[in-house]
């Protein structure tokens, strides 16, 4: 489904991805972990055409959308969802009002139509009868759910959720990562998922891709990452203080982390 090869980029002196190469197959969940400052925000951004890498290509199916520019990636973008990390909800706008956005803006149904499929959408995420209110009204895990229904508001092939349970306690943490189980195993949605959650990929993932200093560390099933005998994947899948990666350098790596990404 989505296919990265060679994804190469460079902040003035700073290489934040060398050489990424990774498949997402179709109808699966493929999580992609890594530290801070190891290059996730930017792989995500460069797979939904946010970002143009300086070399590699993202393919969509057959589509290099690393060719497309402006309006050239309308095809490829009504085919995806995207969860950001804070939601990205408007708070102007009710719950119904957010969702229907991409329905009132892509496509010419009626407007009863469109208040027929925000429901359906809303029961999707557990939140039926939600559409009048504001987001202000809702707690986090709430507002999380709903940026997840908008997200599905245009049926589409994949969904990409940055740090998806970011801010959440543990049980609505686990409400959104049997979300995701959910939408993948009854609708066949393809999930690309891009967090710090260990235990969360542990659970759901179909394939696990660590990423660290801007290159594929591992990648494999939840098992086979379980039991690399590669140090810095097993102390980044324990988190332990002690290993190969020292604290210092995952601070200096966060701090260069917040002025590139």
């Amino acid at each position: 489904m989505i296919r990265a090869h060679g994804i190469k980029k460079n902040y003035g002196v700073r290489t934040v991805l060398n050489g990424i190469d990774f498949v997402a197959e179709r109808k699966k969940i493929t999580y992609i972990l890594g530290s801070s400052g190891g290059g996730k925000s930017t792989l995500l951004k460069i797979l939904i055409g946010a970002l143009k890498p300086d070399d590699g290509q993202v393919f969509f199916h057959e589509m290099d959308i690393t060719k497309l520019r402006g309006t050239g990636l309308d095809p490829f973008r009504k085919k995806i969802g995207m969860l950001f990390q804070q939601g990205a909800l408007l708070n102007s706008l009710t719950v119904g009002e957010n969702i229907s956005l991409p329905i009132r803006e892509h496509t010419p149904l009626d407007d009863n139509i469109i208040k027929i499929m925000v429901k359906m959408k809303l029961e999707l995420v557990g939140l039926r009868d939600f559409e009048d209110l504001y987001p202000g009204q809702l707690s986090g895990g709430m507002q999380k759910r709903v940026a997840l229904a908008r997200a599905l508001a245009l049926d589409p092939e994949v969904v990409f959720f940055d740090e998806p349970t970011s801010g959440l306690d543990p049980i609505v943490s686990s409400v959104i990562t049997k979300l995701i189980s959910d939408l993948n195993r009854v609708l066949g949605i393809t999930c690309i998922v891009v967090t710090h959650a260990v235990e969360e990929a542990m659970k759901i993932a179909n394939k696990i891709v660590i990423l660290y200093k801007g290159m594929v560390l591992a990648e494999g099933t939840p098992a086979e990452i379980r039991g690399s005998s590669d140090p810095i994947v097993q102390q980044f899948i324990t988190g332990s203080p002690d290993g190969p990666i020292s604290f210092h350098a995952s601070s200096r790596d966060f701090r260069e982390d917040l002025l590139v990404e």
